[in-house]
């Protein structure tokens, strides 16, 4: 008896041995030889040890900026965080460096920095602007986050099993694939995106304040809780204790989202397809509140007022042939509705203090207009700085600091008639 149970057994697996291969029998395979981006990984234990201080160094390729108590943070895009201090913004002063594998973007509240580390998120003390430390950390934030590839080439071989993605190497590689099936896609989100001096004495921080971020900004913190945009996700930390913070429920937003600005209790999210509103009234769990819809475009936001001030930019990150400013009117907030656009070149960030409004528009440079009546806002430029790469600027108090391809600039606005360049801090090549 047990001979015979043997017997079938085999029989049926042979039998569906062969089902399978005749179920496959119409495939046919080809081996393919292409150059594709090879990721490059750096240990978890290296990385997550990797935050450090060190001194003042050249500005070489800048990204982000953010002030707080005159002392300005600037962004060497994906190696870490430029501090300047600011107190004399006629001439600012390098004081150090801290070195943040992968970093990109920045907010402070007191005297705590946050800032992303490729898929983590990091908490650094900076009560002491001289000799920084990280204090917390939060473990795969923003998972499966890695240096923006050369899209000319696809992506071969991700792994993250192996360490955290931290470049790319052009190699030839050969796969096996199904005919006609062409490559396989991984489930990733790319992060886009001076002259040395010294510095000496004690910089205070005021801890209980937080500072100020550009329109191109993916973070803020509004009191006890930080708000990240990721992907098509908006995320929310609570930070009333650090070391100790916690991370919240993401909210799924839908759609690829790229700025966060924050204004009267309101949270204003650039996506590629349109500003989404939500409301913080309580802070752990934001509410949708509305939407304003355009076509596909980069589109960072900022707020004054009755109005929302909008640049939609075209390029191959924006999925979109669209560059102008739109003035949004919020004044009933449920229903925002479009007033007016206006014909742009390439327009990245923009700011807006007392009705003067700046716009970085690309390789056509920083504009600054007169934005009291929005309806003739293409009437009123005040000036215009051609030669200048604008990337992000922040207005406050009279001074405006703009970042570009060439550097830091920092401009007098407080004779709206009379714009004066005060200082800048130009890039340094290696």
């Amino acid at each position: 008896m047990k001979n015979i149970f043997k017997i079938c057994s085999l029989l049926l697996i042979v039998a569906a041995t062969i089902t399978s291969f005749t179920g496959c029998k119409d495939k046919t395979f080809e081996e393919i030889t292409y150059t594709a981006n090879v990721p490059v990984y750096m240990d978890y234990v290296e990385f997550r040890s990797a935050v450090l201080k060190s001194g003042a160094r050249n500005l070489e390729n800048p990204g982000k900026i953010y002030i707080k108590d005159n002392i300005l943070f600037i962004n060497e895009n994906q190696e870490g965080v430029h501090i300047v201090d600011n107190n004399n913004p006629s001439s600012p002063v390098f004081i150090g460096f801290i070195e943040i594998p992968g970093n990109v973007d920045i907010s402070i509240k007191g005297n705590f920095l946050f800032a992303d580390s490729y898929i983590d998120l990091v908490a650094i003390d900076i009560s002491d602007p001289l000799n920084p430390f990280e204090i917390d950390r939060v473990e795969d934030a923003f998972p499966n986050v890695v240096p923006q590839p050369d899209f000319s080439f696809p992506v071969y071989g991700l792994d993250f099993t192996k360490g955290v993605v931290i470049g790319w190497e052009k190699k030839e590689v050969t796969e096996v694939i199904e005919k006609g099936s062409g490559y396989r896609k991984d489930d990733i989100f790319f992060d886009n995106i001076g002259v040395p001096s010294t510095g000496s004495g004690e910089i205070g921080i005021n801890p209980g304040s937080t500072g100020v971020g550009g329109s191109m900004a993916r973070f803020t913190v509004i009191n006890n809780y930080m708000y990240a945009v990721h992907n098509d996700a908006l995320k929310t930390f609570n930070i009333t204790s650090v070391p100790g913070i916690s991370k919240l429920e993401d909210i799924s937003l839908n759609r690829i989202v790229e700025t966060i600005y924050p204004f009267q209790g309101m949270l204003f999210l650039g996506t590629t397809t349109g500003m989404l509103v939500y409301d913080i009234a309580s802070p752990a769990a934001p509410v949708f509140v509305s939407e304003f819809n355009h076509v596909n475009s980069c589109d960072p936001v900022v707020v004054e007022g009755d109005y929302a001030y909008v640049t939609l930019r075209s390029g191959t990150e924006c999925n979109g042939f669209t560059n102008q400013l739109d003035v949004v009117d919020i004044s009933s907030i449920t229903t925002p509705f479009l007033v007016k656009s206006y014909p742009m070149y390439n327009p990245h960030g923009l700011g807006i203090d007392n009705g003067v409004l700046f716009i970085c528009d690309g390789d056509a440079g920083l504009k600054v207009y007169d934005a009291t009546d929005p309806m003739e806002i293409h009437n009123h430029k005040i000036a215009h700085y051609p030669d200048i790469h604008a990337f992000d600027v922040i207005p406050l108090g009279g001074i405006a600091l703009m970042i570009g391809a060439d550097g830091l600039y920092q401009y007098d606005y407080s004779n709206i008639e009379n714009l004066l360049l005060i200082s800048h801090i130009p890039v340094v090549n290696p």
